[in-house]
C-alpha cells in the first residue's frame, strides 16, 4: 500500500487510514459503485500525491456507469496548480459545471463550457 503512495503521505497513512484492507475501502476507485452525482475532477499530469491515472480510471468508470462526469488534466502541473491561467480555468469550469447543473445561473463572465459526458 505505502509502495504506491506519494513519500510525504506513506509516513504516516497506517495512522490516518489504518490497515490495507481499509485503505482500499476508502479508496475513491472503489467506491465508484457508490457515486451517482456529478463530478469534475481537475488533475495535474505531473502529481506525485494522486496520480493522474486514478483520476483517469475514476473517469473512466463514471463515464461507463453513465455519471455526468469531466475531466481537466494540466500539463506541467503537480498537486496543487500553480499557473495563474490554470488556477483561473479551474475555478471558471467549477462555477460553470455547477451553474449547468444546478439552473443555469448566470455567471458574470462569458465562459465556454468543457464536455460532460452523460450530461450534454
Amino acid at each position: 500500500m505505502s509502495a504506491e503512495t506519494h513519500k510525504l503521505e506513506s509516513h504516516y497513512i497506517k495512522n490516518l487510514v489504518g490497515n490495507e484492507k481499509d485503505f482500499l475501502e476508502r479508496s475513491p476507485i472503489n467506491s465508484v459503485h457508490k457515486i451517482s452525482q456529478p463530478v469534475i475532477l481537475f488533475q495535474g499530469l505531473d502529481d506525485k500525491v494522486v496520480p493522474p491515472d486514478q483520476s483517469q480510471k475514476i473517469y473512466n468508470a463514471l463515464k461507463e456507469k453513465g455519471v455526468p462526469v469531466a475531466l481537466v488534466e494540466y500539463e506541467g502541473e503537480q498537486h496543487g496548480f500553480r499557473k495563474a491561467e490554470n488556477i483561473k480555468f479551474t475555478y471558471e469550469q467549477q462555477m460553470m459545471f455547477f451553474s449547468r447543473l444546478v439552473g443555469h445561473f448566470d455567471l458574470a463572465d462569458n465562459i465556454i463550457p468543457i464536455k460532460i459526458e452523460n450530461f450534454d
